[in-house]
């Protein structure tokens, strides 16, 4: 008869075996090179805004010290030339209300935006470019044509045009 008193049984889960050693996939798969190749296209839109003669001194500075980042980058990609509220502004971007109002907060110390009333609530405030900032945002598209320039030279035109192919279908696909 078999002893099954607390002592003898082991609850202790198996441990899980991988059935190869080879853990590649972990640097290689499609999620990290997405996010690989995220980081080094805004490493090179943020080198080539820091470099455009159009930005004013104080911005191109910024830039060039690596003080703005790609979270900076929110903004310009995702502030409705209108304007926007804080709220409506950190959903597109796809960050936290606080979060955004940090990056506002530099931006606007910064000279990019400007908190002004909303016509439409006076309770709310709207987050809109300023003349600088639509300088910047202007030299954030010339920068973007010239990153994407640059990946279509290095990866070739066909392979460029599959790669947005795909991922405007992906990224669709997720209603983002």
């Amino acid at each position: 008869m078999d002893d099954f008193s607390p002592a003898t049984l082991s609850i202790t889960p198996p441990i899980p075996t991988i059935s190869t050693p080879d853990d590649r996939w972990r640097q290689t798969h499609l999620g990290r090179l997405m996010g690989s190749a995220l980081r080094r296209f805004d490493a090179r839109v943020l080198q080539l805004m820091a470099r455009n003669v159009e930005v004013p001194l104080a911005l191109s500075n910024l830039a060039a010290r690596d003080q703005v980042t790609a979270a900076h980058v929110h903004i310009t990609r995702h502030l409705a030339l209108q304007g926007d509220r804080l709220t409506d502004l950190a959903q597109r971007a796809g960050m936290t209300k606080q979060a955004m109002a940090n990056l506002v907060d530099q931006c606007e110390a910064w000279g990019l935006v400007t908190r002004a009333a909303d016509p439409l609530d006076a309770r709310a405030r709207r987050v809109c470019f300023t003349p600088t900032g639509l300088a910047w945002l202007q030299a954030f598209r010339d920068a973007v044509a010239q990153a994407e320039a640059e990946f279509r030279e290095e990866v070739g035109q066909d392979v460029a045009a599959v790669v947005a192919i795909g991922l405007e279908a992906y990224a669709g696909a997720a209603g983002g």
